[in-house]
């Protein structure tokens, strides 16, 4: 992978995006987007949601959101949601199949992570 293929986005010193679907670890910020739009919402409800869900340790930039939305929908892994018969001026996104696919891989590599931690560490943080 070379810097071509990197998206950079600015959120506490960068969050790195790659272009392509290879597999590559999932930012803080780009797993939090994912797992909020499991339920349609507009931007603004996007930051809101991830400042509650993370007791306000991650607190997105509209600029960084932004553009990370416009890389999440050209990986096809958020969508802008269409709901028949509303008239609804803020647009909504939601989390697609493959979208879901990335975030469950994502929580399955946190999950060994974890594992791997506590297996050498021995469970106990307090050492």
């Amino acid at each position: 992978m070379s810097s071509d293929d990197i998206k950079l986005l600015d959120i506490y010193g960068g969050i790195i995006v790659p272009e392509s679907n290879e597999r590559m670890a999932l930012t803080e910020a780009v797993f939090y987007i994912l797992l909020t739009l499991k339920t349609p919402l507009h931007g603004y409800g996007i930051m809101q949601h991830i400042s509650e869900i993370s007791n306000g340790s991650v607190q997105l930039g509209s600029g960084t959101l932004y553009g990370a939305i416009n890389t999440l929908l050209k990986k096809g892994w958020i969508k802008i949601y269409h709901q028949e018969g509303t008239s609804r001026k803020k647009k909504e996104y939601v989390i697609t199949e493959q979208g879901l696919h990335i975030a469950n891989q994502e929580l399955l590599r946190l999950q060994h992570l974890t594992k791997l931690g506590e297996d050498i560490l021995g469970g106990n943080n307090n050492d």
